[in-house]
């Protein structure tokens, strides 16, 4: 007797079709300062009851906006130095990249590690996912232990005692400033994001704008040619997507958290690039394992999986790992098409004054999404993120924002 294999062509097409539109949602949330996939996928789950189509397609829309968003949210982080969460801390070492002329070489950094962050993901889902349910009470027991060590690290790897206390300093305001605001919920405008979007902005974002005013804006680009070997690369964006898939099951735990655990294995040869490997090879495997997550243990664990489960989005694996590919597969090429562009077209503009309108957006997307709560918000962690480079310290200890709140 023959195997019948079904095939629904019109499901196919809605598959295709709604996995572009999500395309194009993660490409505009990935290339908007301030901006997130978490805020597209929440608008969609509301305004799920009006919209007259399947919630399984509504479901590869949010999924593929989410992955594109995850390889696209470099390109502003390299360029303007406004990252997204999972991107902050890979900020600074990107800048340096794009200052020494080697912008391009990092945009294909990212969208390699991503790439394979999803290439290691996908086979190991399987078995992590059941590790992880049969070891989440320990894991989450140590985790602290976990952070502890990993701030430690930051802190020892200072060059300079100054530097050490500069980064404590920083790290501890940073935690105050979290633990006092991560919770509130303000009025706004529009009920669709959350206080990450002033904290992030403020504390990575707006201190490099001011510093950049006046100065030179982006240098002429060398070319693409990737200088990290292979083997690094390869190591690196396992170690990214590893840290991705520990915190894909945690609560409370973000993508900008399996960043900072992924440092560790941050080649020290060559910090810059490996850091931007890490991160974004950490950011995109947290969206594959947030999905496993949803489907093993039922519980949503970032913004676009809460906005999947409300709009109650039918878990069939076979469909939404199709919109995993596709977004995948359209992030990396749109970040090597269209991140060069964002490069020279920026790098053509007086970068005062872009500064400025970024600045200014960054202000208006707080009030959009925080109120005025939120703007308040933004201006405080803007001053708090100035504080390390003035000590010599590197900017990774404003993750104290996240760390701090969890360690309490």
């Amino acid at each position: 007797m023959g195997v019948a294999v079904g095939f629904d062509p019109g499901l196919t097409a809605g598959v295709v079709a709604f996995a572009v539109g999500g395309v194009a949602l993660g490409t505009c949330s990935g290339l908007v300062p301030g901006l997130h996939a978490n805020n597209f996928a929440i608008l969609l789950a509301a305004a799920a009851p009006s919209i007259p189509a399947d919630p399984l397609l509504l479901g590869v829309a949010m999924l593929a906006a989410g992955v594109v968003h995850t390889f696209l949210d470099v390109v502003p982080a390299l360029t303007l130095g406004v990252p997204d969460a999972s991107m902050a801390i890979a900020a600074l070492p990107g800048h340096r990249l794009v200052l020494a002329g080697r912008g391009r070489e990092a945009l294909r950094l990212s969208a390699v590690g991503s790439a394979l962050a999803v290439a290691i993901a996908l086979p190991l889902a399987p078995p992590i996912t059941w590790l992880m349910m049969s070891w989440y009470s320990t894991i989450t027991a140590h985790l602290t232990l976990v952070l502890v060590a990993v701030v430690v690290f930051l802190l020892l790897t200072e060059s300079s005692l100054q530097g050490v206390l500069g980064g404590l300093f920083a790290f501890g305001l940073a935690a105050a400033l979290g633990w006092a605001t991560l919770d509130v919920r303000p009025a706004a405008p529009l009920d669709a994001g959350s206080m990450l979007t002033p904290l992030l902005t403020g504390l990575f974002g707006a201190p490099i704008l001011l510093d950049a005013m006046g100065g030179g804006g982006v240098p002429p680009q060398a070319d693409a040619k990737l200088a990290m070997p292979g083997r690094e690369l390869g190591l690196t964006a396992g170690a990214g997507s590893l840290a991705g898939a520990l915190v894909g099951y945690l609560p409370g735990v973000s993508a900008a958290i399996a960043s900072v655990i992924a440092l560790p294995a941050v080649p020290n040869a060559d910090p810059d690039r490996g850091f931007i490997v890490a991160t974004s090879g950490a950011s995109t495997a947290n969206t594959v394992f947030a999905l496993c997550a949803l489907l093993a243990l039922g519980t949503p664990r970032t913004g676009v999986m809460v906005a999947m489960d409300t709009t109650g989005v039918p878990l069939t694996l076979p469909v939404l790992l199709t919109a995993v590919i596709i977004g995948a597969a359209c992030g990396f090429l749109l970040v090597v098409g269209v991140g060069d562009r964002y490069l020279r077209t920026v790098g053509n503009l007086n970068y005062t004054v872009v500064s400025s309108g970024v600045f200014a957006l960054l202000i208006g997307l707080s009030f959009v999404f925080t109120g005025w709560v939120g703007v308040g918000v933004f201006l405080v962690a803007t001053l708090v993120g100035l504080v390390p480079p003035r000590f010599g310290a590197r900017r990774v200890h404003l993750m104290g924002v996240l760390i701090g709140p969890l360690l309490l």
